[in-house]
């Protein structure tokens, strides 16, 4: 790689755009899985299908009732376990994760319908298999609708069951950080003694300092801008150009042409936006 080449790589590493500052905790939302967000989902409704598996053999249902406690629990058990994984995935690919989250009654009705029929169809062949082998009587064809019907409304049944339990959690989990006071920005305590306090309008790199401007002045501390932007996480902004970063809330216009922008502040400050940040802020619609 030759001179110009390499400091035209170099350039273009230093014009790579960062995620907006603020944007970062949807981005760090863990996976949800079916209406689990966590493994800890995963336990919890593998306990209550365990649990509603110990009452169905202790009440004998669905199977010989002399037939013994242990042989029932072997049968239930293993069942209610591998119905609540197979639900599991079910639910992943039919209940969208907002759904869950505000409560769509109408919407979790039907969900739950299609999840307990998707689960009902492969289960009734299982349980006609694991019966015959457990306990010895095959079951008919012509009892195979009931048989359908049965699973199904198990599988309803534990479907709803977990829905309300997840959407319960949820919604608390939502209540309580809604209560939750935000977090402090961690760079506005960098902020000089007599800046405490401003609200902050830009950053903008010089050598190995930063010139912050904001509602009380300016004035310089030692830091690289990188650092700043990731202590910069709570406060909604972006880095604009490899040597700036914007609060949204301290644009007044933008003056666009040729490709670029020019942000000007609330303080008359000009601000100068680089082609690839400007396709970000763009998309993000800052502009």
């Amino acid at each position: 790689m030759g001179p110009a080449r390499f400091r035209q790589w170099t350039s273009r590493r230093r014009e790579a755009p960062p995620p907006a500052t603020g944007a970062t905790s949807a981005a760090r939302r863990p996976l949800a899985w079916g209406p689990y967000e966590d493994l800890t989902g995963w336990a919890r409704g593998l306990a209550i299908a365990l649990a509603v598996g110990g009452f169905l053999a202790l009440s004998g249902a669905f199977v010989d009732e002399d037939a013994p406690m242990g042989l029932r629990l072997a049968y239930w058990l293993p069942m209610m376990a591998i119905g609540a994984l197979w639900g599991g995935f079910v639910a992943r690919a039919i209940f969208p994760h907002d759904e869950i989250a505000d409560g769509a009654a109408p919407r979790l009705w039907l969900r739950s319908i299609l999840a307990a029929l998707a689960m009902g169809a492969p289960f009734t062949g299982l349980v006609w298999a694991v019966t015959w082998l457990v306990f010895g009587h095959q079951i008919s064809w012509r009892g195979l609708p009931y048989l359908f019907g049965s699973v199904f409304s198990l599988a309803l049944a534990m479907t709803v069951l977990n829905t309300l339990v997840e959407s319960r959690r949820q919604a608390l989990r939502r209540l309580g950080a809604a209560e939750a006071p935000p977090r402090p920005v961690r760079f506005l305590e960098r902020l000089p003694p007599r800046l405490r306090g401003a609200d902050l309008h830009a950053i903008e790199a010089e050598d190995h300092y930063l010139r912050l401007h904001t509602s009380k002045g300016q004035d310089l501390i030692l830091m690289r801008l990188g650092d700043a932007v990731d202590e910069l996480e709570g406060l909604e902004g972006a880095q604009v150009h490899r040597s700036w970063w914007v609060a949204r809330a301290a644009i007044a216009d933008v003056r666009r042409g040729d490709g670029r922008a020019i942000l000007t502040l609330k303080d008359g400050i000009e601000v100068p936006v680089s082609r690839t940040h400007s396709r970000k802020l763009r998309a993000a619609g800052w502009y």
